[in-house]
């Protein structure tokens, strides 16, 4: 019988032996590969953490205990142990199970996560929630390396530190390996410093200490904590989270059931906060995954057999990829920055073709925009590609290191509009909103591949401030690999009509000429701009168009608030133009997963959507 159908919740964990539970970890690895390869997913990371997850499901009372997943394409295993299993198989689908942790989905799913860095802020909220209470549950919270690199976690870190609150983090370190030697003596000092005796001892000795008079105590309490500081310097990269003011342990095989297991029993007997150090290894337990972890992060459907992932036609990542190696090996003058997506900005060739000009900061966001800020300020051109939703924890940079400076980078605003599989912490549908409102700032939008090109070329001739290219996760035309760039704020007629003009952005224009033919059947006519800058936009050609028509409609992948919509209505008031405005953009709301095309059509923005909410209006 299988052993996944056994566990209906968390603590049926319990219930099985160790091993059981290393056979219920192979086939949970093989439900994983089996699944993602038809839904595409995370596979890599959640394959790296199937014991560690196991480990700590078994140890701790997910009824009570609070386990945060700082990143939640590590949380495959957890779905499958809480109740997720018979719906697996909907994983990333609409109306299926999200790939991400979610509250609404799972009482286990203790904070929603689809960015980085943020467990150990929640864990802070959630100790000093549960202290107020004065209950006693315990509180874990499971970090990456990549995630432990940016500013929010070390700021938690910091202060949980200072706090001296209850809590447990794990770092699940994936980038590195444990040499024999390094683990047997960390195994044995992780079982002395996690024991009660020895903690006892510790407290014991510190209260000792504080009797004596302050010259005597100080010197003591400093011998004994460069003693054990020296210890564990012998073996593990303890001080830095000890100084931070956390007990260090580790570092553990991620991948030793057992080991696991003993350690989070004796570490749940103890109190204070602690930094608990995971080695795991991406992809583990299958072969490609494991030989190609960077492609099986974030992947879409493959073949188990052979690994072999199904290719897809020409997108505007890659599109942009190909045309900013090609710039760059012509221009000395550009470089490339990625928070930590080289593969999914499409930044991968770059790196390998231009290394000495290329750049991952990681996940700094912040970071990758001021740093791109002072290139800028001091003669280069720093293309800084980062998604949409990602792009907005940098929004105080953008607006005070960039725009405030007039300093002109280039951002390419990857996945902007609606992602798909991944959902809501993905989604793009705010850029232009929050970009829109920044003085010195060119926004821009291609129709297709060769627009992005020719706006490529348009961003890095123009020196005089930041400038942003939007475009969405989806495939695009390429007919043109060197158009000629683009006028600043000029848009494009594309057809003629009478009384109703509509005016789309970006990868609605596409929509909204299929919509063409559906209201031609309804004899309506209109005229269709591509309005391919949003700002400036092309105030000479949208005064002739208030002159010609009754109504403009507005069309794009954003939300309506700030958005293009949004600008044009606000200019023909100021105008008292005699025409109508609507806008026809995203709902103000969070949209859920599933693939774009799906998502497209439930929010009314395929041409058959278009063309109906057009027809409606007249």
């Amino acid at each position: 019988m299988s052993l996944l159908k056994m566990i209906k919740k968390p603590n049926d964990l319990k219930n099985l032996t160790r091993v059981q539970l290393e056979a219920l970890a192979e086939e949970i690895r093989g439900e994983i590969v089996s699944t993602c390869a038809c839904t595409g997913g995370h596979v890599a990371p959640s394959l790296g953490v199937v014991e560690l997850t196991l480990a700590l499901y078994r140890v701790f009372d997910a009824e009570r205990d609070k386990i945060i997943w700082d990143v939640g394409h590590q949380t495959y295993t957890q779905k499958l142990i809480t109740g997720r299993a018979k719906r697996f198989k909907t994983l990333r689908t609409y109306q299926g199970i999200s790939g991400f942790p979610k509250r609404s989905e799972s009482k286990y799913d203790v904070f929603d996560t689809g960015h980085s860095s943020t467990s150990l802020s929640a864990a802070t909220g959630f100790a000093l929630a549960r202290d107020f209470r004065g209950d006693n549950y315990k509180i874990v919270s499971v970090i990456g390396d990549g995630s432990l690199g940016a500013g929010m976690a070390f700021e938690a870190l910091n202060h949980i530190g200072h706090l001296k609150k209850d809590i447990i983090v794990i770092l699940n370190d994936n980038e590195h390996s444990i040499g024999e030697s390094v683990g047997a003596l960390s195994q044995y000092l992780t079982k002395v410093i996690t024991t009660r005796t020895y903690n006892r001892f510790r407290d014991d000795l510190w209260k000792f200490l504080g009797r004596f008079p302050p010259y005597f105590r100080d010197r003591g309490r400093n011998l004994a904590k460069r003693i054990q500081e020296g210890l564990k310097g012998l073996y593990a990269p303890s001080i830095i989270f000890e100084e931070l003011g956390f007990r260090y342990i580790g570092p553990l095989n991620g991948h030793k059931l057992g080991q696991l297991m003993d350690t989070l029993t004796r570490l749940k007997e103890v109190r204070g906060p602690w930094f608990v150090h995971v080695v795991t290894k991406k992809g583990k337990g299958y072969e490609h995954a494991e030989k190609c972890p960077e492609v099986f992060h974030g992947v879409g459907q493959y073949c188990v057999e052979t690994g072999e992932v199904k290719k897809k036609s020409t997108s505007y990542t890659k599109v942009f990829g190909d045309t900013i190696v090609r710039l760059a090996k012509d221009n000395d003058k550009i470089v490339a920055i990625s928070a930590g997506m080289t593969l999914g900005t499409g930044l991968k060739r770059f790196s390998q073709e231009i290394p000495e000009r290329f750049f991952d900061v990681g996940i700094t966001e912040q970071h990758a925009v001021t740093m791109a800020a002072a290139l800028a300020l001091d003669g280069y051109i720093p293309v800084c590609a980062i998604y949409s939703t990602f792009l907005q924890r940098a929004y105080d940079q953008v607006i005070h290191d960039v725009s405030l400076q007039n300093s002109p980078v280039i951002f390419a605003v990857d996945r902007a509009g609606l992602v798909g599989e991944d959902g809501p912490t993905h989604h793009g549908p705010f850029d232009l909103s929050y970009f829109s409102c920044v003085p010195n700032i060119v926004i821009s939008a291609p129709k297709d591949g060769t627009e992005l090109v020719a706006l490529l070329k348009t961003a890095v001739l123009y020196r005089q401030g930041p400038f942003v290219i939007r475009y969405p996760r989806s495939s695009c035309a390429l007919r043109d690999e060197d158009p000629e760039p683009l006028t600043i704020g000029k848009w494009e007629t594309i057809c003629k009509g009478k009384g109703l003009a509509i005016v789309a952005t970006g990868s609605m224009v596409e929509q909204a000429e299929e919509s063409l033919n559906i209201l031609k059947k309804k004899r309506v006519r209109p005229t269709l701009v591509n309005a391919r800058f949003i700002k400036p936009f092309d105030h000479e050609l949208l005064d002739n168009i208030v002159k010609k028509h009754k109504t403009i409609v507005t069309i794009e992948e954003n939300v309506s608030h700030g958005g293009l919509g949004s600008l044009i209505s606000d200019y023909c008031n100021e105008q008292n133009a005699r025409v109508r405005v609507r806008s026809i953009a995203l709902p103000n709301t969070y949209i859920e997963h599933g693939a774009r095309q799906i998502l497209l059509r439930i929010t009314r923005l395929n041409a058959e959507g278009i063309a109906k909410r057009i027809i409606s209006l007249l």
